[in-house]
């Protein structure tokens, strides 16, 4: 496969950073001149996670693993302690961060592999609203949020898709990583795909002869629950069934070098305008497959290992800025689509290697669930000589980027953009520690609201009940019948429901909650 195309220099500065990468040297060592002026627009860089728990890099104390290049950026930039994705799961969280706009507005929840755009054109979009701005817009990695109008012919041209809302560019894994097409797809097209051999994918039935996870589990490399084992690609069960396509298949394994070159590409292209990079990990979801050369950098096995490999991918992407000369004007945003889980289909030893390390960090719950480990996610944000240095406790949504940076480039937003998003980027950049007062938490059962420190979860109906595929992800969800009130002042972790002591908060909490569904963030202050 010829997806990456790269000269021998770079192909030296790629090796040399495998080892070199580090708040001591590497990504953040080398100064060089900035062809870039702070007086500019600044290029915007979302590194955006799949998975990361609060918990799971070194700055916020995590155990069994090193992510030596997101210590440098916190050594530099703002590490948040209360920042939040709006959704516990990744398709909604994907969609705030891009339209501005909570997911249940769009009815978003975790999409099947050949599901429709879920943003349809002529949407304002975080990208679209930069175009604007005179910004070059690419996304590279994990889409997920549909593509097409339904049926999509994968032999054809895919659209609508990133460059029907306002990228510039896309580089992706159509849907996720445990899902087919196993394929990259290159702006409309599939990467490398030959005519005679056409793409075939369905959900509902078994298309064409490859082998499947419940027909041959003898040639799996790990194995899978029954939802995760349909076409077996690169050794690997994948959820729904696909045919053809055999050049354009892609390996698990060089995803940090197929991305992180891509991104290179981009930047190198894109440096004399500003630019806006939406970095979308494949990591840390399942399948974890680490590249070889991350084997044993933890001692958690394959998610520790793609844990470490992720913040190689991090260094490797900052270095290049650094390269272009373009890292002094550029706002990098770091952080992760919802909270962490362990086992989530493939038989990995995520459990089994845990060891002492705490994914959610101090906080309940992790992936799909309405607690705090659910939507309480890593963040650090740095912008060379803009952002301070400090551990902020400012209550930050992922959704208030789009209005952030919309007034950062003085790009004014419409009366029905972005309605839940607000203009927090003195807190972004660490200059004051007063952000939101009311913050909103998805999840796969119910809502959450966050006043300051008390926390509000919506009791969930008993005849609506509970998505029947979420089986037993050994996660407390917080779903309950009666509502419940937590004080996080002093019981981070959730642990004493006080809604029956505080009757007339619970009764406005929830009259508040419907205030802001109803109306949206910047109409309900």
């Amino acid at each position: 496969m010829t997806v990456i195309r790269t000269t021998m220099s770079r192909y030296l500065t790629f090796i040399m950073g495998v080892t070199t990468l580090s708040a001591g040297g590497g990504a953040f060592a080398a100064e060089q001149p900035s062809q870039s002026s702070l007086s500019q627009k600044p290029n915007v860089v979302i590194f955006y996670v799949d998975d990361l728990g609060y918990g799971d890099i070194s700055p916020n104390g995590a155990i069994g693993v090193s992510t030596p290049n997101l210590d440098a950026l916190a050594s530099k930039g703002v590490s948040f302690t209360d920042a939040h994705s709006t959704a516990s799961t990744c398709t909604p969280s994907r969609y705030s961060l891009l339209t501005g706009e909570h997911g249940f507005r769009q009815n978003a929840a975790i999409l099947p592999g050949d599901a429709p755009a879920l943003i349809r054109p002529g949407k304002a979009t975080l990208p679209s609203m930069l175009q604007k701005a005179g910004y070059t817009t690419g996304v590279i990695g994990k889409w997920h949020l549909g593509l097409g109008d339904g049926s999509v012919d994968w032999n054809q041209d895919v659209k609508p898709g990133p460059l029907e809302i306002g990228f510039n560019y896309s580089f992706l894994l159509p849907a996720t990583g445990d899902r087919v097409p196993t394929v990259y797809l290159e702006d409309h097209k599939v990467v490398n795909l030959e005519r005679s051999d056409p793409i075939e994918v369905s959900y509902d039935h078994k298309v064409g002869d490859r082998p499947t996870g419940v027909e041959h589990p003898e040639l799996l490399r790990m194995k899978a629950d029954l939802q995760h084992s349909e076409t077996i690609v690169n050794g690997i069960s994948r959820i729904g069934s696909m045919s053809g396509g055999e050049s354009a298949l892609w390996v698990d394994e060089e995803f940090p070098d197929v991305f992180s070159e891509k991104a290179v590409d981009f930047i190198e292209k894109s440096k004399k305008d500003p630019f806006f990079l939406f970095f979308s990990f494949q990591d840390i979801h399942v399948p974890r497959l680490p590249n070889e050369r991350f084997k044993g950098k933890s001692t958690m096995g394959p998610r520790g290992d793609a844990i470490a490999q992720m913040d190689w991918v991090v260094g490797r992407v900052m270095q290049e800025l650094k390269i272009q000369g373009v890292a002094d004007n550029t706002l990098v945003i770091f952080t992760s689509d919802n909270g962490p889980v362990l086992d989530d289909g493939y038989d990995d030893m995520a459990v089994e290697m845990l060891g002492e390390h705490t994914p959610a960090g101090p906080f309940r719950g992790g992936k799909y669930s309405v607690f705090e480990g659910g939507t309480r996610v890593p963040m650090i944000v740095y912008w060379p000589n803009n952002s301070a240095h400090i551990r902020s406790n400012a209550l930050i949504s992922q959704v208030d980027i789009y209005a952030s940076l919309a007034g950062l480039v003085n790009q004014p937003l419409a009366k029905k953009e972005a309605i839940d998003s607000l203009d927090v980027m003195k807190a972004l950049l660490g200059q004051t520690s007063s952000a939101r007062t009311y913050l909103l938490e998805e999840s796969a059962g119910t809502v959450a609201l966050r006043k300051n420190n008390w926390k509000y979860i919506k009791a969930i109906s008993k005849e609506k009940g509970l998505p029947n595929w979420l089986g037993n992800k050994d996660i407390e969800m917080g779903f309950e019948l009666t509502p419940q009130l937590f004080d996080l002042t002093d019981d981070i972790s959730e642990q004493t429901n006080r809604a029956k002591e505080y009757p007339v908060l619970v009764n406005a909490m929830e009259e508040k909650t419907q205030q802001l569904i109803e109306k949206g963030f910047r109409y309900s202050q």
